[in-house]
């Protein structure tokens, strides 16, 4: 079979969210990707629209994206190249932001428990 992208896509296996412009967010999983795309698996076939943002927090990255195919829960992913990656400072703080209040309930918890308050 004749490779017919541009660039070569890296296996690799990270957890990821596809995020609309309506604010709708659902999480994926990124299986292979170059600098210009994504091939990115959903837990079901319920689509987004076509233009969406890719943010992998290990990564510590965000890609503006098209949709270009989908089959069932899969989708192969077009990076927009005016854009090609960016590093949202506002999205990374906001995910820390959840992260530890969500630290501090867990910990808030288990003192009360411990106080025999709970």
């Amino acid at each position: 079979m004749d490779e017919r992208r541009a660039t070569i896509r890296e296996r690799v296996i990270y957890g990821a969210k596809a995020s609309a412009p309506s604010g709708r967010t659902r999480h994926c999983m990124v299986r292979n990707m170059s600098s210009s795309g994504a091939h990115v698996v959903f837990s079901n076939a319920a689509r987004l629209p076509d233009d969406i943002a890719l943010t992998i927090s290990r990564k510590g990255r965000s890609y503006q994206a098209r949709v270009v195919w989908w089959r069932d829960n899969t989708a192969g992913l077009a990076f927009a190249a005016d854009a090609p990656s960016l590093t949202p400072q506002n999205l990374h703080l906001e995910e820390r932001l959840r992260l530890s209040e969500k630290k501090t309930r867990l910990l808030k918890r288990r003192v009360r428990e411990l106080l025999g308050e709970g």
